[in-house]
């Protein structure tokens, strides 16, 4: 009884989870009272007015044919009507309350600032994932826990539901629709990601994985993920280690950084973990000394990026170069 009380009186939960074995555990309890007592009054009755071989001197027992009088104007009918009347209407309209709860749990709690946002697409019978700050995964959905998470499901072929039975989630993946569905996993550890619709021949294997990691190590890993390695070599393949500059630009956002020939180091090489964003990126390397030609090139960060860039010498340093081997030999 203290359970299903607590479940009643208590505010909105913050997982789906909770708000579904709260309702559980009101209709079981609940359900489980009113059979103990509709069972127990029955055999009360049924003993009570069980067959004897003696009959009692009853003198307001009806006669044969004739209709029963009494009952106290119907008062245990109307008292028992009304008192499940109020039961089931309270149960519905606390039901309905905490499925709209679950529908939009920004209207009772605020809405979390940090939740995360994630872009679902079943296609081909794989599940991809993308992250709002452009990172992509294909089958293992990463999330920090005890964080808020809105996934927004789509299709790229036929139906698929996307699914997470441990987490209270199911959405309808219907190509040119979206369906939004949230969690919030509390645990970390690994879940099951499983397609509910027959999407086709190979259904039972389109299947992923929930990944819910401490929110530190899911931050590491997003960085990881948000870093770029660039080198930088000569026609020979060896590192080039000075007379140039890079510049970074995002297409997408306003990053833009300009890295010099001493950022790099002794290999030619430069890490940058700076960026917060993934998506197109333009990368121009221009020479200082006039030796190297431009080098123009375009990417799509969507994970780790390592990235070798050539550098060619222009004409003119090619030609001054070609002529003094000559002369060289001449003498």
């Amino acid at each position: 009884m203290n359970t299903i009380y607590s479940a009643l009186i208590a505010p909105m939960q913050q997982t789906r989870v909770d708000v579904f074995e709260s309702i559980f555990t009101v209709f079981l309890g609940l359900g489980t009272l009113v059979g103990i007592i509709v069972v127990a009054y029955t055999l009360y009755n049924a003993y009570k007015y069980r067959d004897s071989d003696t009959a009692d001197d009853d003198k307001d027992r009806p006669s044969l044919g004739e209709l029963p009088t009494g009952g106290k104007g119907g008062k245990k009918l109307f008292l028992s009507f009304g008192i499940s009347a109020v039961i089931v209407i309270s149960l519905v309209i606390w039901t309905y309350t905490m499925l709209l709860y679950v529908e939009d749990p920004s209207a009772d709690d605020g809405g979390q600032q940090e939740a995360l946002e994630v872009d679902v697409t079943g296609e081909g019978f794989a599940w991809f994932f993308e992250y709002d700050n452009g990172i992509e995964s294909t089958s293992t959905l990463r999330v920090p826990a005890d964080q808020r998470v809105w996934v927004q499901v789509t299709s790229g072929d036929v139906w698929h539901t996307f699914g997470i039975p441990d987490q209270r989630v199911k959405a309808d993946a219907i190509p040119g629709e979206v369906d939004e569905s949230w969690f919030e996993a509390e645990e970390p550890g690994e879940y099951n990601i499983k397609c509910f619709e027959l999407c086709g021949e190979a259904h039972t294997s389109m299947v992923g994985t929930l990944n819910v990691m401490p929110s530190d190590e899911f931050d590491s890993w997003m960085d990881d993920q948000l870093t770029m390695e660039f080198e930088m070599v000569d026609g020979n393949e060896s590192p080039v280690t000075d007379g140039y500059e890079m510049t970074l630009e995002g297409q997408e956002t306003d990053f833009e950084r300009t890295y010099t020939a001493d950022d790099f180091d002794e290999n030619g090489t430069i890490t940058i973990n700076d960026v917060d964003h993934g998506g197109n990126y333009n990368v121009t390397i221009t020479s200082t000394d006039g030796q190297f030609e431009t080098v123009e090139e375009q990417f799509d960060m969507t994970g780790p990026v390592s990235e070798t860039y050539t550098l060619e010498m222009n004409a003119t340093e090619s030609d001054a170069t070609a002529s003094g081997t000559n002369d060289g030999g001449d003498a």
